[in-house]
């Protein structure tokens, strides 16, 4: 494998070039640095979400094998991968020809700005390659103090938890900040253990040991009984939060709840890129267009530019393509505030002939622009912006599967029906949303969990399975209320069997 190396020579120049310009647009980035990989490399990285001293998990592996195999039946290519951090990292393919390399360093300047300045992604670790790095190193202790067995399944219990989080934890109160340094402070004083601070571990595990005090040697009849009282003394408040639920109330051990706070504090580190990504890659794609056809790219680089971003940008009826939904609803944004679109005065207006023709010569678009990527995730952005106009331009349309013709064929062309299919896929990144309903349900140390359900049952399948490793971790019964049949149910897994509740 090559190890990633930092650009030089052309470029580099090519970066400043393209920084020029970054700048003359108005973008404002992180200081961005570039290395270049090998196709081998630029997998692992993938396969690791960009950081490339990750905790062992064979899951790396798994995905590793899919990009390898991808890219040797040329299935798919990765052309480059750009990091939310500061400094912000991207990583450029060595085999990239040059107007390829021109491409992803405007696109990454693109990404780099969204990074910095989308409010959802303010609450943010910048130094997460360090992070990444430092949880690496504890979860491999972990391993040669518990076994690399013990360790994995535990892992692998919580990753089928981790898209159970709440989007509130994103944003915290100044006074919230202030008080976590303050306990961090005090940790670090009071604590030590093997030779490194409690300080080094993550915050997850300080709020667990401060929450349990456990005496050092227990007789197994009075651990059990500790186990129990933790849950009975959970509270019934709800929260989407389950694993920081689970590392307060559940009967765990230190080294469980650490692994427990590491995996959360990686996922809601990644849960802003899920949030915008018809923005994120619109934004990115917006701006390499900008600056390849207007500054960077020389006329006889046109063609194969347009050539790489029509294929970038073509859609499927099967699902929506982020980059070229994001792209033309920008777009349309900077076009519509530049005309005057917008407001009472035109949505009023019944005269087609004078609406197709509007144009108040505002000139507002590019501030418009720069301020809805500033605040805005996916789900609003669609919600706001999403036109009857712009769908009937775009063709945008709904489609369904003919068994009997075997094809996607058009469901329907009603706006309404658009938006709200489209909105629908994107809460809660088409997961289900659960929440904790009560750590001690009908006073018997169960957990019970409640599904909050819009018009679609869940796939019981994947809800046994959770309710399964849940069980793992909270040692006792676990529920599940929801609609089923559009009745309601509680499903139960005492550990042997599942059951329904009527």
């Amino acid at each position: 494998m090559m190890r990633s190396l930092p650009i030089t020579g052309a470029l580099l120049e090519l970066q400043k070039t393209v920084e020029a310009h970054a700048d003359a647009f108005g973008l404002d980035y992180f200081p961005q640095v570039f290395e270049v990989c090998d196709y081998d490399t630029i997998n692992i990285l993938a396969a690791q979400g960009g950081f490339p001293s990750r905790y062992p998990h064979w899951r790396f592996g798994m995905e590793y094998d899919q990009l390898s195999k991808g890219y040797a039946y040329g299935l798919q290519k990765i052309y480059e991968m750009v990091i939310n951090t500061d400094p912000c990292y991207a990583y450029l393919l060595q085999a990239n020809n040059w107007v390829d390399q021109k491409l992803v360093m405007c696109h990454v300047y693109g990404h780099n700005d969204f990074f910095k300045n989308n409010a959802w992604f303010s609450g943010t670790n910048r130094k997460m390659m360090d992070v990444m790095a430092n949880h690496g190193t504890k979860i491999r202790r972990y391993m040669d103090r518990y076994g690399q067995d013990a360790v994995e399944s535990f892992i692998d219990r919580v990753l089928s938890l981790e898209n159970l989080l709440d989007v509130s934890e994103l944003f915290e109160t100044s006074a919230l900040k202030r008080r976590r340094s303050e306990l961090t402070e005090k940790a670090k004083t009071e604590f030590s253990d093997d030779g490194y601070a409690i300080d080094d571990r993550s915050s997850a595990l300080k709020s667990f040991m401060r929450s349990k005090t456990r005496n050092e040697k227990k007789d197994e009849v009075k651990k059990e009984e500790d186990e129990f009282q933790a849950a009975v003394e959970a509270p019934h408040t709800k929260t989407r939060d389950i694993l920081g639920y689970l590392i307060q109330h559940a009967p765990i051990e230190e080294w469980q709840a650490d692994v427990i706070g590491i995996l959360r504090e990686e996922a809601y580190y990644f849960l802003p890129q899920r949030m915008t990504k018809i923005m994120n890659e619109g934004w990115a794609s917006y701006w390499h267009s900008r600056m390849m056809t207007e500054k960077v790219a020389n006329g006889n680089e046109i063609i194969e530019f347009a050539d790489k971003h029509a294929g970038v940008m073509a859609m499927s009826r099967q699902q929506i393509n982020p980059y070229k939904i994001g792209i033309e609803l920008f777009r349309d944004i900077e076009y519509r505030w530049d005309t005057g679109r917008f407001g009472k005065e035109y949505n009023d207006c019944t005269d087609m002939n004078q609406k197709m023709n509007w144009d108040k010569k505002l000139g507002l678009g590019r501030e418009k622009i720069f301020e809805v990527r500033k605040s805005h995730n996916d789900i609003s952005f669609i919600d706001e912006f999403l036109t009857p106009e712009f769908c009937h331009r775009q063709q945008i349309f709904t489609y369904k599967y003919n068994a009997r013709t075997g094809r996607f064929e058009i469901d329907s062309k009603d706006f309404e029906a658009i938006k709200s299919k489209l909105l629908a896929q994107l809460t809660n990144f088409g997961t289900p949303i659960i929440e904790v309903e009560d750590g001690n349900y009908l006073n018997r140390k169960e957990l019970l969990l409640s599904h909050t359900h819009y018009g679609i049952d869940l796939d019981m399948n994947y809800a046994q399975e959770t309710l399964r490793n849940l069980f793992a971790i909270w040692r006792r019964p676990v529920n599940l209320r929801t609609k089923f049949d559009e009745k309601e149910v509680i499903f139960h897994y005492d550990g042997k069997e599942f059951k329904s509740l009527h």
